[in-house]
């Protein structure tokens, strides 16, 4: 089973005017079979920054726990959050350590700091690459078609969370290993939301 087949998901991330949008569709795929309708893979790690992901949910769910234990270590050392840079450059350093034996995901980091919002988004490996806009994973290669198409940085946060639906949206209609449901995280200099919003309106 390659690389393409275990990471079955469609996730992005898109900055917006007043802050940044990270979604996901909630099926957790492997091969062939569809393991669960109800998996995560959107995450909060501090009150600014989040993460989003498409891969393996054990790879995703250490990758979490590491990164917010490292946040909070952060916060308690330099009694200041951590900002979304240094947070990817955290991840990316991560990842790369782990080179030979990957993490088998990618993933997307968003948050909003003292610099404005910033997205960025890393392979297996670590590369670490800002953008306005991110699709990854099985989904990607459709939903970044849709953003492509309307992305607009003066939009905000709202309309920024109705086109991350559409994009997925698009996706899943084409793509078997996504599906059952998005989860969307909202962050914004004044705190996080996170929603959810069913695959058909």
């Amino acid at each position: 089973m390659g690389y393409q087949a275990i990471q079955g998901a469609t996730t992005v991330g898109l900055i917006c005017s007043d802050g940044v949008v990270l979604a996901s569709e909630k099926r957790v795929s492997y091969g062939r079979l569809v393991a669960s309708t109800k998996g995560k893979k959107v995450f909060k790690i501090t009150d600014t920054i989040g993460l989003a992901f498409a891969g393996l949910m054990s790879d995703i769910q250490a990758l979490v726990r590491e990164a917010s234990a490292y946040a909070n270590l952060f916060y308690f050392e330099k009694n200041r959050p951590i900002t979304t840079k240094a947070m990817a450059k955290l991840i990316s350093n991560m990842l790369f350590n782990r080179r030979m034996m990957p993490l088998l995901m990618e993933t997307v980091v968003g948050g909003v700091d003292a610099d404005g919002p910033s997205l960025y988004s890393m392979d297996p490996v670590g590369s670490l690459i800002p953008d306005d806009f991110i699709a990854a994973g099985s989904g990607g290669a459709i939903a970044i078609g849709v953003l492509e198409a309307e992305y607009d940085k003066k939009m905000d946060c709202e309309s920024g969370a109705e086109l991350a639906k559409k994009s997925i949206r698009a996706a899943v209609a084409r793509d078997a290993v996504s599906g059952d449901g998005i989860d969307i995280l909202i962050i914004k200099t004044d705190g996080s939301e996170i929603r959810t919003a069913p695959i058909k309106e």
